[in-house]
């Protein structure tokens, strides 16, 4: 199976083509911003350095948060518009997996963490390469005490792990890997595993935005304060 996998939903933009396991070219730019001018150009990039064209691909992977509000729908855009002018299937993936699947940890526990700041952190505990709940929104304290009752041989992963340890310096721990991004192997592995008509290239958002409407539209008066 040849693949093109996206991620613009953390702090990377990433865009890589394998063939079954083997990467047929890599793009990764760590990035907090700018996902939407440099995704285009890396897709171009991987795919004429992997050759064949783009109707050699097989399927098209993508994550699909929790993350970045704008960067997620950055790379979900692109790949269903990718997917539907090909006439290719397209799966979504979770971010947490996916950071989870790029943990060098062989053996235990794993916790995959995302920074959602405001004192949170998205979270996804894992044991014997299994989830053990849903991706969630957790206070540092909850996060904390999750971790702890699946004791000291866990490992940490993902941008979340460095704010929850500065917050719980007792935190018991195996390993920590403050990635940035999931790897993409790691997506190219879950993409391919994947049932494209259960994981659906849909957004996950496990809060609401930090930004809301505007309460009157422009050139309305205010109203009174009761």
């Amino acid at each position: 199976m040849r693949l093109l996998v996206i991620d613009t939903a953390l702090g990377a933009c990433t865009a890589a083509v394998f063939e079954d396991d083997r990467p047929l070219a890599v793009r990764f730019e760590p990035m907090t911003k700018g996902h939407q001018e440099r995704l285009g150009g890396l897709v171009r990039d991987a795919m004429a350095e992997a050759g064949g064209g783009f109707d050699s691909l097989d399927r098209i992977g993508v994550t699909v948060g929790p993350g970045s509000f704008t960067g997620l729908r950055v790379g979900l855009a692109f790949a269903q518009g990718l997917g539907a002018a090909l006439d290719r299937p397209v799966v979504g993936l979770s971010a947490l997996d996916a950071l989870a699947a790029s943990s060098d940890a062989v053996t235990g526990p794993v916790a995959a963490l995302i920074d959602a700041r405001r004192g949170q952190v998205y979270a996804r505990l894992f044991a014997n390469g299994e989830p053990l709940g849903p991706d969630k929104a957790l206070s540092l304290g909850d996060a904390a005490g999750r971790i702890a009752d699946l004791g000291p041989d866990i490992a940490l992963v993902g941008n979340g792990a460095a704010v929850l340890v500065e917050a719980h310096p007792n935190l018991k721990f195996a390993s920590r890997d403050d990635r940035v991004a999931p790897s993409p192997e790691a997506l190219a592995r879950l993409s391919a595993a994947a049932d494209p008509a259960v994981h659906l290239p849909r957004p996950l958002y496990l809060r609401a935005p930090d930004a809301t409407p505007p309460s009157r539209l422009p050139g309305q008066p205010r109203q009174p304060a009761s």
